[in-house]
């Protein structure tokens, strides 16, 4: 069953857009690569050792939010584009609709980002959208904050070790509000609290079978 399920998805025949989705810390660079490296699809990863913004907001959030965002924005828009005019099957790091939904939202309620500098921003990402097709398969990590504090603090980005747990809780909230909502595609939500794909290849095993599923499933909630 597992290797017709490898089968199929790593088939030329069958050409797939999956986005990787979840908060600082739940894994998704490490599952967007075992995922690559499984199946034969074209990685593409988050901007963040070539950001000129990154470490400059952490450090101050308020003065750098809007560049940031905005920065964030165009990268992700384009690499939208780029995957969608592809002829391979592709998975990605993070999506457009996280800029959004999850990070510039908690910017602006919690007084980093102005109102003007977020209707502005809003009204740029509604314009953007528009020219998007949204990706075959949407996978949600669900990580709880102390596991997300866990992972931060193992790979060692300097500037993510002052991030406030207060930030990570609020993000967490947000993107919980944006799985209850997701309405664009097939969605696969995954509590990785238990989950290790990264050491455990029985358990990655299980994820890549209920990503084979999930294709022609609307729903799928999956917990080891």
């Amino acid at each position: 069953m597992l290797n017709n399920a490898y089968k199929e998805l790593s088939s030329g025949d069958n050409r797939h857009f999956v986005v990787v989705a979840g908060n600082i810390g739940s894994g998704k660079t490490t599952l967007t690569k075992k995922l690559s490296n499984r199946l034969g699809w074209k990685p593409f990863f988050e901007s963040v050792q070539d950001n000129p913004y990154l470490a400059d907001f952490y450090d101050n959030m308020s003065r750098w939010s809007f560049p940031l965002q905005v920065y964030f924005l165009n990268h992700r828009f384009n690499t939208h584009k780029n995957i969608e005019s592809g002829l391979a099957s592709s998975v990605q790091d993070r999506s457009i609709y996280e800029d959004a939904n999850i990070f510039a939202r908690a910017l602006f309620e919690q007084g980093d980002l102005d109102a003007r500098d977020y209707e502005n921003y809003c009204k740029l990402y509604e314009s953007m959208i528009q020219y998007l097709n949204p990706p075959t398969l949407m996978i949600f990590l669900k990580r709880s904050v102390p596991k997300l504090q866990e992972r931060i603090q193992l790979r060692g980005r300097d500037y993510e070790q002052a991030i406030p747990v207060d930030y990570l809780t609020k993000l967490n909230q947000y993107y919980d509000d944006w799985y209850d909502s997701y309405e664009l595609g097939k969605s696969l939500i995954v509590d990785t609290d238990d989950l290790d794909f990264l050491e455990n290849e029985d358990h990655f095993d299980k994820l890549v079978q209920k990503i084979h599923d999930s294709i022609d499933q609307q729903e799928m909630f999956f917990t080891y």
